[in-house]
């Protein structure tokens, strides 16, 4: 006999399983890295060592024999490191730190006042055959820095040893530092323009004007012309941490082609250095790019007094003349990748 709550009992259902546990959130994709500011290769190799360099200036001398060296002209606005680069050069030849050519870091006028010849000793009582000249900064305002007719006679040679220049009276016939009859020495064989790197945007329409004009002196000279753009560790932290980066920073390289298109200076005739300032040691990887922009200055230079016509006192610059202008336009008016190599053909 059955208990009478037995069949009224009912049964519990069982608990529900607990929930699958939930997997984490999927982290955010990190953000792309940025771009590098470096290429991966440089766009210039710099081939030669400082040593193959220094022997082959050491040994070159100019085959016209109406010259006992080259001339080589550096202008440029105030504060662009003229004056440091002739100690560079001179410091990169001699293997040590030198400072012959007075600098100013804290001035915002020009610190070099008068013209100077700088030579560079070889060994003792011997000289390379390439002589540098300073020249007072060029500046917007009128009043200050070197006047362009000031440069322009000196590019002629008819500016004297330890002239002292004056921004409110340029130099004129009646003054004594006028050389009215300049050798073929005195004359301008390589000009060169100096600009700190990082203010090629920067420049006045004043102080480009003058650049400019000179610019356009020199050419109808037939004077081979150059740019030194300075102060790249300054510029570009890539390369003020390793100055192997010079050829490499994004940059630089953008600074190099906006200088070409502002003046018209062929991209392969500008040149990136770091001056020797704070070091009081050379270094191979600063004396490369120094010594390898001396050597082309050389090499333009030389062909410019071959091509000199003996007979006449005037700077005739013929053939070469023509294919720099050639090459210059080419340059302006030519767009596009390869425009580079493109010139480089027709420079031969």
């Amino acid at each position: 006999m059955f208990s009478a709550d037995m069949g009224s009992s009912e049964s519990t259902p069982p608990p529900p399983p607990p929930p699958p546990p939930q997997s984490p959130p999927p982290h955010p994709s990190p953000p792309p890295a940025p771009p590098s500011p470096c290429l991966r290769q440089p766009w210039r190799q710099l081939t030669e060592s400082s040593g193959d360099i220094i022997r082959y200036l050491g040994a070159y001398h100019p085959r016209n024999a109406q010259f006992s060296h080259l001339r080589v002209l550096l202008h440029g606005p105030v504060g662009a490191g003229k004056s440091s680069f002739i100690n560079s050069v001179d410091s990169a030849l001699r293997g040590r730190v030198t400072g012959r050519a007075a600098t100013d870091a804290t001035s915002g006028r020009s610190y070099t006042l008068e013209y100077k010849t700088y030579k560079i000793e070889k060994q003792a009582s011997s000289f390379y055959s390439v002589v540098f000249n300073d020249i007072m900064g060029l500046e917007d305002n009128l009043d200050n820095g070197v006047q362009v007719d000031d440069v322009k006679l000196a590019m002629k040679g008819h500016v004297r040893e330890k002239h002292k220049f004056n921004p409110q009276n340029p130099l004129s016939e009646r003054d004594f530092g006028y050389n009215p009859d300049p050798t073929l020495d005195d004359k301008v064989h390589v000009l060169v323009c100096v600009v700190p790197v990082d203010t090629v945007s920067l420049l006045s329409d004043g102080v480009v004007q003058k650049l400019r004009q000179v610019r356009l002196a020199a050419r109808d000279q037939g004077i081979p012309q150059f740019a030194i753009l300075t102060k790249v560790d300054q510029a570009c932290p890539e390369v003020g941490r390793d100055i192997r980066n010079i050829h490499k920073s994004k940059y630089l390289k953008k600074q190099v082609e906006q200088f070409s298109v502002l003046l018209g200076i062929p991209v392969n005739c500008i040149f990136l250095v770091k001056n020797y300032e704070s070091e009081s040691s050379t270094s191979e990887d600063i004396s490369r790019p120094i010594l390898t922009a001396l050597k082309q200055m050389v090499n333009y230079g030389e062909d410019y007094v071959n091509d000199i016509n003996s007979n006449s006192n005037s700077n005739s610059f013929r053939s070469t003349s023509y294919t720099y202008e050639y090459h210059e336009e080419l340059y302006i008016n030519t767009e596009g990748p390869g425009e580079e190599e493109r010139m480089r053909r027709h420079w031969s």
